[in-house]
């Protein structure tokens, strides 16, 4: 791992990596987060939708340790989606006492939406960068340090 600090002293202050990402990110956050309202979810259903899309059906207690949220907090977000008919909620059959969420239809139609709203976000933001420049953004971001538990990366 290169240890070389930063030269603060190549760049305005506006042009440091730390203002650039915050500028950036916030300008990504307001753009996904308003797609999603496009869709009618908020960012934690569009999440819970996305997860639940991927796997199908999880256990409640995973998807809240997925999300990083409350059991009661997933509650919440679990009856929004389930009055919208997006999830279903059932009896694990093996364990009474367990929940299985599992994205309905309805639930797959509108995460189908999502995923285009959130491409066309995409392509808004990255359009300029060819496919290589993408994925080497992507894998630089994947390697700075920012925690998931963070409270700025909780809704």
């Amino acid at each position: 791992m290169d240890t070389r600090p930063i030269d603060e002293a190549e760049t305005d202050l506006l042009d440091r990596l730390g203002f650039l990402l915050a500028r950036h990110g916030a300008v990504a956050d307001n753009r996904i987060r308003h797609a999603l309202e496009g869709c009618r979810l908020t960012p934690r259903q569009g999440t819970t939708l996305i997860l639940l899309g991927k796997s199908g059906s999880m256990g409640q207690q995973a998807l809240a340790a997925a999300l990083d949220v409350d059991a009661s907090v997933m509650v919440g977000i679990l009856n929004e989606l389930e009055s919208a008919g997006l999830v279903e909620r059932r009896r694990d059959r093996s364990d009474r006492r367990r929940h299985i969420v599992a994205i309905t239809d309805e639930g797959n139609c509108l995460l189908a939406k999502t995923h285009q709203a959130v491409t066309d976000v995409e392509q808004e933001l990255f359009g300029r960068l060819s496919l290589e420049e993408i994925a080497t953004l992507r894998r630089l971001l994947l390697r700075i340090e920012t925690p998931p538990d963070e409270p700025s990366c909780t809704e």
